[in-house]
């Protein structure tokens, strides 16, 4: 990382108060992101659980 001065002018040898702020700044994006994706993985969810349904129902309607 290079030397980096904040917008106080303390010195920040790491550039670790730049990375901070990069973070912050993403931040609502990534829970954006987040929320938007939900929407395809509870219906691959419901689908799994479809599925496990239907072949529990095959199963006991075999072993019956």
């Amino acid at each position: 990382m290079a030397n980096t001065q904040d917008p106080q002018g303390n010195y920040d040898p790491a550039g670790s108060t730049q990375m901070f702020r990069a973070f912050v700044d993403e931040s609502p994006q990534t829970q954006q992101q987040t929320a938007a994706s939900s929407g395809p993985r509870i219906g691959l969810i419901l689908g799994v659980v479809a599925a496990v349904a239907i072949v529990a129902a095959v199963a006991w309607l075999a072993l019956k």
